[in-house]
């Protein structure tokens, strides 16, 4: 067995069981790509299990801190049943559910989504990448399942010194038999929703963001929400919540007509979230589709003197690590700034980063800062947080990456 020696006083935050080693922490040792490692102290103490990885600056990821541990296929199918028995004790209202979460779950690297009777994985570590057999035939036994897609192309394989791979890994197409479907519909709350499995964001779809649009859909059937605006709104899930509350809110006696424009970048993600609006038995001449850029439709839109009792802004990844916050933190100031001065008094703005570098203090503070700089203050009504299925560990705070909050201006 390889061992890695770790430099004096260096082996702190794995006594605090962190599974993060970075390549400042070692004074000598490695491994194969993916291969399990011996993790010491600068004093011969045994420490941890871990998948070494040559490229990265996480040079290895913990797999056990147990020394009798040892890994093989039983500690990766009891992992993966673990993860997956966890996931019935969460409240989740949707057959879309992330199975495992990567370090959260003891497998560093591994996500893991369930939408319906389809699993897509991603293996984004060298760990993972080596053990990658193993870890597909275990989700399929413990779930019952017969398919499994791989999305391994996210950009930080690169940084593991892997190659992008994607397709099927089980229950593929096979000679004189029909492809398995890469188009899926899930139900999430009241709603239906569909992704594409080969080509969505991720492994398909934000399912993270689940709990976050009934809440957005609680507020517009409370508020009676008239005027919303969805930024970033990829394929709609924020809009078709905004239209279900305000069905729910019409129905109640409350006001009718409401409107709801989204924008995006992405011409084939608004043809999507067009068809969910139909899909779900919505008007669709009560929503609006913008293909354009989310900060110059901002400030045209103040240009033009409109307003909108409730705003979301769900932008894509401005900071993958504490490197990019100062960058990332601007950008983030400014659509915050440009929406809260957009708000009517009374409105509501949803607002979120899902940027591992920004941590939920500074993104409280950037938003405090666009604000001042607005000269609109706020009430922060709620923080909001990844759905039950993504979550954060006591040792790995680092898996806290989405973070929003819900801001009502001041009348």
């Amino acid at each position: 067995m390889k061992t890695l020696r770790l430099r004096p006083g260096k082996e702190r935050s794995l006594l605090r069981r962190h599974p993060w080693i970075f390549e400042s922490a070692i004074a000598k040792g490695g491994g194969d790509s993916g291969e399990t490692v011996r993790v010491e102290s600068h004093e011969g103490q045994f420490l941890a299990w871990a998948a070494f990885s040559p490229s990265s600056r996480i040079r290895a990821r913990v797999w056990s801190f147990d020394e009798a541990q040892r890994i093989d296929e039983p500690f990766f199918i009891a992992a993966c049943a673990r993860a997956i028995i966890a996931r019935a004790r969460f409240d989740v209202q949707s057959d879309g559910i992330r199975l495992v979460h990567g370090e959260s779950d003891g497998l560093p690297g591994l996500i893991v989504d369930r939408y319906g009777d389809t699993l897509v994985a991603q293996f984004t570590s060298a760990g993972t990448e080596r053990w990658k057999n193993v870890l597909a035939d275990a989700l399929l036994r413990e779930t019952g399942l017969a398919r499994l897609y791989e999305r391994s192309d996210a950009s930080v394989r690169a940084l593991e010194g892997l190659e992008p791979a994607t397709g099927w890994l089980r229950g593929g197409p096979v000679a004189g038999a029909e492809a398995p479907p890469v188009e899926l519909t899930i139900h999430e709350h009241q709603w239906r929703l569909t992704l594409n499995i080969a080509e969505g964001h991720k492994t398909g779809f934000y399912l993270d963001q689940r709990d976050s649009r009934k809440r957005f859909a609680d507020y517009a059937r409370r508020l009676g929400f008239q005027h919303v605006l969805n930024c970033f709104c990829y394929t709609g899930g924020f809009s078709v919540a905004a239209l279900a509350g305000m069905r729910a809110a019409e129905a109640a006696g409350g006001p009718g007509g409401g409107q709801v424009t989204s924008i995006d970048s992405s011409g084939p993600a608004l043809e999507r979230a067009r068809a969910h609006v139909v899909l779900n038995g919505f008007d669709v001449n009560r929503a609006s589709f913008l293909d354009a850029d989310v900060n110059a439709s901002l400030r045209q839109f103040l240009k033009e003197g409109q307003r909108f009792d409730a705003i979301v802004l769900d932008p894509p990844k401005f900071a993958p690590t504490a490197a990019h916050a100062e960058r990332a933190a601007r950008a983030y100031k400014d659509i915050n700034r440009l929406a809260l001065q957009l708000l009517t008094p009374g409105g509501v703005l949803f607002t979120f980063s899902c940027s591992g570098g920004i941590s939920a203090d500074l993104f409280h503070k950037i938003v405090a800062s666009a604000g001042a700089d607005a000269g609109v203050d706020g009430y922060i009504v709620e923080r909001l947080a990844g759905a039950p299925d993504h979550p954060m560990t006591l040792e790995f705070p680092e898996g806290e990456y989405l973070k929003g909050l819900v801001v009502m201006r001041k009348s």
